[in-house]
């Protein structure tokens, strides 16, 4: 297949052009990029005599394909709408695997019953490991998928629910299963510290799963301890001691905090001589499940019946209710006034679909029962498949974010979550608002912070070489064409906490693998998305012929 982009300005991470141009690509390479003929007719002209297709750029900047370096999207890329919403924003790849829970290593059941309504379902897989959660993307939807092994599957696998210290033998089943999926193609570890069964694994027990990752070239991505905000020091303290003991790069997920702690932060990281990045999405709220913070780890581990039977129990909901929920006030995030905090996103019970986007506050009003006992009425009836958009005490205001995201470690991730009524704006607005409000016209409160080669480097560029995606990132003759069309003049982000599933705005054209995925703002049905391995892993099948490296 041959496509010719005409009348563009080339983006990438490492500059901008001041020229116009035009871009051919030739099978899902980036063949040549040449000045732009006149009007682009002597283009199209040339082009519709050698059978290529023709894309008026009409003046658009031309942009590497996003990344999105932290998603919940990998096992519902089959479902229209979840590709439509990335690739209006540009998305192209996705990284999954995160918090340190995946479908594979193992069958996926854990995921699926734990992380039921973040993930939603397997995509296809049934087990066999990385290579094939890998080989099962190969052409199956219009974006490529990258994966990270999660540590609390692994420990999963091993230790089941076991919350006791690992011994020197599961250490070793664990490590090795790190290293296998890295031998898979899987572009790092991924640990999730405030969900179970991560939640109980030691510094220690990390430390030895991170150490495969040092000679493999994977990055030991981190949902840190602790519930962030003021908690962050001592999960960034946790990190550098991983990262020295094991040699491993590390990567902090979603790092949300105020400014001059999170940027004191990252200052102290470098000084150490810790090689490290992080994502983080453009709004001041964040999603999560509900179970996650309102009930005792200890509980959560267990299976779902044994924490329903729990939960109906009145001596031991009786407990919960005086004894365990007065600590939720020092969860960082939240604090006293929690009910009134979080937002019912999504509810799996049909009886409480009236409940979507209420508070816990409003929705237990209106019920008629304490925001407690609400809360673990409504994950009863729902077999604890609830999250919640969370806000935190001190919201993060446009100022601070451009502040954060203009950091040179950030890189593009929107943590989105795509199962519910009522979920978080940042699946279906995160990379349109990053372009909105650090590029943008450059007046008050949005723009000016970053130029577009920088906004390239953010969206783009720096996950491609941080997580070995392959030859894409750039544009550049050679590069793998998955490339995006941006109208700097249109682009922004139209999702919001009232209205979470509107579409962006401004994105209309995408490529993935040279293959037009989105044409005129509509998805095209085309499914050239692959599997990436990491870069010098190669799967063991004839489906490498869709150019990775």
């Amino acid at each position: 297949m041959s496509v010719l982009i005409t009348n563009v300005f080339a983006v990438d991470g490492d500059g901008r052009g001041d020229a116009l141009v035009d871009v051919r690509v030739t099978g899902d390479r980036i063949a040549a990029i040449t000045p732009a003929a006149s009007g682009g007719s002597d283009a199209s002209g040339e082009a519709t005599a050698v059978g290529a297709s023709v894309i008026d750029g009409d003046g658009r900047l031309l942009l590497p394909g996003f990344v999105d370096a932290h998603s919940h999207a990998g096992g519902l890329l089959g479902d229209p709408e979840v590709p439509l919403a990335l690739l209006r924003q540009g998305v192209t790849t996705v990284v999954s695997g995160q918090d340190g829970v995946g479908s594979a290593p193992g069958d996926g059941r854990y995921a699926g019953e734990y992380f039921a309504a973040i993930d939603g379902p397997n995509g296809g897989y049934d087990g066999g490991g990385i290579a094939a959660l890998l080989a099962a993307a190969d052409g199956a939807s219009a974006l490529n998928l990258a994966t990270l092994v999660p540590a609390g599957t692994v420990r999963f696998e091993v230790m089941g629910r076991s919350t006791a210290a690992a011994t020197a033998d599961e250490l070793d089943a664990m490590a090795a299963l790190v290293a296998e999926g890295l031998a898979q193609g899987a572009v790092g570890l991924s640990t999730g510290l405030d969900y179970v069964p991560g939640i109980f694994a030691s510094t220690d027990e990390l430390t030895a799963l991170a150490r495969p990752l040092a000679d493999a070239g994977g990055v030991f991505v981190s949902h840190m301890r602790g519930g962030y905000e003021s908690g962050s020091a001592a999960g960034i303290a946790e990190l550098a001691a991983i990262s020295r003991g094991s040699g491993a790069p590390i990567h902090v997920s979603h790092f949300h905090a105020e400014p001059h702690l999170l940027l004191g932060l990252l200052d102290q990281l470098d000084a150490d001589g810790i090689d490290a990045t992080f994502d983080a999405y453009p709004y001041g709220r964040g999603c999560s499940l509900l179970g996650m913070p309102i009930l005792p780890a200890a509980l959560s581990v267990l299976p779902v019946d044994r924490v329903l039977a729990t939960l109906r129990d009145p001596v031991e909901r009786e407990r919960l209710l005086t004894e365990w929920f007065p600590t939720i006030v020092d969860y960082p995030s939240l604090g006293p006034d929690w009910p009134s905090m979080l937002t019912f996103a999504h509810i799996a019970a049909p009886e409480y679909d009236w409940a979507h986007g209420c508070t816990v506050a409003e929705a237990s009003a209106r019920g008629g029962a304490s925001p407690a006992e609400f809360a673990l009425d409504v994950l009863v009836a729902s077999r604890l498949e609830v999250t919640v958009v969370m806000a935190v005490q001190v919201e993060r205001r446009d100022a601070d974010l451009r502040r954060i995201l203009a950091h040179p470690a950030a890189m593009g991730g929107s943590d989105g979550i795509f199962i519910g009524r009522h979920p978080h704006p940042r699946a279906r607005g995160t990379f349109a608002r990053y372009l909105d409000l650090l590029v943008g016209g450059g007046d008050g409160d949005r723009g000016g912070v970053l130029d577009w080669a920088q906004a390239a480097a953010l969206c783009s560029t720096r996950a491609v070489d941080r997580f070995g995606l392959g030859e894409r990132g750039r544009v550049r003759p050679g590069a793998i064409a998955d490339l995006v069309l941006v109208d700097p003049a249109r682009v922004r982000d139209r999702a919001s906490y009232d209205e979470p599933l509107r579409l962006a705005e401004g994105i209309d054209d995408v490529l993935v693998g040279g293959v037009p995925v989105l044409a005129g703002g509509l998805v095209t049905g085309a499914a050239p998305g692959r599997g990436i391995r990491r870069s010098g892993i190669r799967p063991s099948t004839d489906r490498s012929a869709g150019g990775e490296p």
